[in-house]
């Protein structure tokens, strides 16, 4: 069976940069693209970057159970589509799920042979200048940000692999040799 990668932890933290980096060092990564509610930023692509939805799409899809796990964070939802999981698992491809604790957590009932890493930020503090940092959201959304964090950053025990990400290049170099461990590979 293939394996499946969760990698979580508090909006800002670095996610996606650690994941791309990750999927450069171990090609053979399929990332599993989100659904969410959220308004597109600059760049975005539905299909590649998200799955966007409406707020009825999305709840459709979570009345006829369409989704392997599905959270609201920060005022909208986001959630992984079990089509975008089983088309990935079905070939054979290793695939990396970027998600939330909430999501983390439903994954890890239903599929408890996941390999779960928990991305933490060096401080509250270093996460809030970053949030602040990236100029996608406003103040409050921000802050609003903040706050799920700090509960999110208490919940990082249950993670069997936890990534400080202080510096870049570490974390990267951390969050490959956790993946191609298990794997089997080496770095």
């Amino acid at each position: 069976m293939a394996r499946v990668f969760v990698i979580t932890g508090p909006s800002g933290v670095g996610k996606g940069t650690l994941i791309r980096g990750l999927m450069e060092r171990l090609p053979q990564l399929e990332l599993s693209v989100s659904a969410t509610t959220r308004s597109p930023r600059a760049g975005e692509r539905d299909g590649v970057d998200y799955h966007f939805l409406s707020s009825g799409e999305f709840e459709r899809h979570v009345r006829t159970g369409e989704f392997v796990e599905h959270a609201d964070y920060a005022s909208r939802r986001y959630g992984t589509l079990r089509s975008e999981l089983e088309e990935r698992v079905a070939k054979g491809a290793p695939v990396v799920l970027e998600i939330e604790v909430q999501g983390a957590r439903q994954v890890r009932a239903a599929m408890p042979e996941a390999v779960q890493v928990f991305i933490a930020p060096p401080s509250l503090q270093a996460l809030r200048t970053r949030l602040i940092g990236r100029g996608t959201d406003g103040s409050e959304e921000v802050e609003r940000r903040l706050a799920v964090a700090e509960r999110e950053l208490a919940a990082r025990d249950e993670f069997a692999h936890v990534v400080v990400n202080d510096r870049l290049e570490d974390a990267l170099s951390e969050l490959v040799a956790i993946v191609a461990a298990e794997l089997g590979d080496r770095p």
